[in-house]
């Protein structure tokens, strides 16, 4: 039976090579694809994922276990990425909260005039996800990747991004119209009169479980009613669950090779003939 996290880090914590590698192994495939989505290139993400396991295992012994270890890494990925984008000569001199409009319109629509034949078609699909959340602001792009992608809570993505998780839901929110918003038409959606602006967004809502019953009971009655609001929630719907899909990228072997040379080398780990030399004789 694989052992639980909280046994694997107090054995990690101790120095055991083997609950480190078997750490490690857990977490890295998902470090990789959040720092795949928030630098949308593959090299700043080999780094960032390298730099995050390095840091993670030599921090290990002061991890208090106050939040997951999930969360814990993920916070360590985001600041190498924030890092490496105040370094890219292409990153904007600061992030600003944009109003829901202007992330919607920074997202333009895909070629509309594909058939649904053509764009239904797994690949495109996933194209339009990963295009959709490329171009959102990396402040929206985050909650969006922790939270529909990497199914963290609200209140764990606060702590990740250090806001709190009322901003969270709210920047959330807006991430989740921009994207839907493109990815509409791959899912045999055209673009969509502007009615009944507010659907969406208390949709949204609800799903964060921010609804009140009696608001609940009247959005209910509301989409009984209306085929465009019924319309618009089901491609909401399905592009989140698109986006939970999303499959965790292979971590690079280059990588892992390199993450374990440098820990056996600061001595955090040992090798196998390290350990079997180490080990006591004759049980």
């Amino acid at each position: 039976m694989a052992q639980t996290e909280q046994a694997l880090v107090g054995a990690a914590r101790a120095g055991d090579p083997r609950a480190i590698d078997a750490l490690l192994k857990r977490h890295q495939g998902q470090v990789y694809r959040f720092a795949l989505k928030m630098c949308r290139d593959e090299e700043d993400a080999k780094d960032i994922l390298q730099d995050t396991l390095l840091a993670s295992v030599r921090a290990l012994r002061g991890f208090r276990g106050r939040s997951s270890v999930s969360t814990w890494l993920y916070s360590i990925a985001r600041s190498f990425c924030i890092k490496k984008r105040r370094r890219s000569k292409f990153a904007p001199p600061e992030d600003k909260v944009l109003p829901l409009e202007s992330v919607v319109d920074s997202c333009p629509l895909p070629d509309a005039q594909r058939g649904p034949e053509e764009t239904v078609a797994g690949n495109q699909v996933q194209a339009a996800i990963d295009d959709a959340i490329a171009v959102l602001p990396p402040m929206y792009r985050e909650v969006l990747v922790l939270r529909d992608i990497e199914g963290l809570p609200a209140a764990e993505v606060a702590k990740v991004v250090g806001i709190g998780e009322r901003a969270v839901k709210s920047r959330l929110h807006r991430a989740r119209m921009a994207v839907r918003a493109r990815v509409a038409p791959a899912l045999g959606r055209g673009p969509e009169p502007g009615r009944c602006p507010d659907i969406l967004l208390r949709y949204s809502e609800h799903l964060e479980g921010d609804v009140s019953p009696e608001l609940c009971a009247k959005m209910e009655r509301h989409l009984a009613g209306c085929a465009h609001c019924r319309t618009s929630c089901d491609t909401l719907k399905r592009t989140l669950a698109l986006c939970r899909s999303l499959p965790k990228p292979a971590v690079p072997a280059a990588v892992r090779d390199a993450v374990r040379r440098e820990l056996r080398a600061s001595g955090e780990i040992a090798s196998k003939a390290e350990r079997t030399a180490r080990s006591p004789r004759g049980c």
